[in-house]
């Protein structure tokens, strides 16, 4: 009897579907390899610290690296700081997702000894959890470097959780900002969370007023460095791959800082990296959220006495 080829077609389509199905196969296997390689790739963190940076002094200076990074970036020019707007308050509410109320630091003078408030939950040497703590614990071989120039910054955190600090008596934003690349670079095959942080904008603040023309000098010198440390950070392909958050803690009006105005509490602050998307931030952003961002980024645990949320999608 004639077959028609009935048995030759049917004999080609089974050898078309095996070769689909290894081809399949070697996908699936490809993709379970190159997944867990992409998942346990080191994240970078590098925070952008300006104290006293008011979002109409942003405004105002020329600023084209910083706009620059805006482009790339979420953000927001209305985040909403604590009471009362002033420094060390400030920048350990950013850090340990919490407000005054919680971690205690009342005021620019604060150390464990003097204390007014006891906070809600300390570690073993005195400190309420920051995310320095969280991430020394929960991330591993996360390397850490916390680089600032007013003293009195670090009082409120603990610095058993830092792998390299310096602070620069001179005010020296540069040579921080070398250090922090230096760092960066030496560690870069594992998880890195740096602090960069600078005192100049504020001091001109106090020293000639807010919105002075030596106010917004300092803000576009500020601008100038961190051009560079940006530059050496793309020929060294770390910008792209690396999550960089810009952030203040109080803005200003006339000399000085501590009230309730929107000059004083309605502040910048940004994020860009890998797969955030730039614009906008929708919401109502607050300065305790900043530590729960971070955390998020490393896929870390918060503490559960921390008020501020991760209000930004992190892949």
């Amino acid at each position: 009897m004639r077959s028609y080829g009935f048995e030759s077609r049917s004999g080609h389509n089974f050898f078309l579907r095996l070769i689909l199905m290894k081809k399949i196969l070697y996908i699936t296997l490809a993709l379970l390899i190159v997944a867990p390689i992409q998942a346990r790739k080191p994240r970078h963190v590098l925070v952008i610290a300006i104290d006293g940076l008011s979002t109409e002094g942003l405004k105002q200076a020329k600023t084209p690296r910083i706009d620059a990074y805006l482009d790339e970036a979420m953000y927001t020019f209305t985040s909403r700081n604590v009471i009362p707007s002033v420094t060390l308050p400030n920048w350990t509410s950013h850090l340990t997702g919490s407000g005054p109320e919680r971690h205690g630091v009342l005021n620019n003078k604060w150390t464990r000894q003097t204390a007014e408030l006891d906070a809600v939950s300390k570690d073993e040497d005195g400190y309420y959890p920051s995310i320095f703590k969280v991430l020394k614990e929960e991330v591993e071989d996360i390397q850490v470097g916390y680089y600032w120039d007013w003293e009195p910054l670090i009082n409120s955190m603990n610095p058993r959780y830092m792998d390299e600090k310096n602070f620069d008596k001179n005010e020296d934003y540069a040579r921080n900002c070398q250090k922090a690349f230096d760092f960066m670079t030496a560690n870069w095959e594992q998880p890195t969370f740096v602090f960069l942080y600078t005192v100049g904008v504020d001091h001109a603040g106090h020293k000639n007023g807010w919105m002075s023309k030596s106010y917004i000098q300092a803000i576009e010198k500020v601008d100038a460095t961190i051009g560079t440390l940006f530059d050496r950070m793309q020929e060294n392909e770390m910008y792209d791959d690396s999550y960089i958050i810009f952030m203040t803690d109080h803005g200003g009006i006339n000399k000085g800082h501590g009230g309730y105005s929107d000059a004083e509490m309605r502040i910048p602050f940004a994020i860009k990296g890998p797969h955030i998307r730039p614009g906008e931030i929708p919401q109502q952003h607050f300065t305790v959220n900043t530590a729960p961002i971070i955390a998020r980024i490393f896929r870390a645990e918060t503490p559960d006495v921390w008020a501020g949320r991760c209000n930004i999608r992190i892949r």
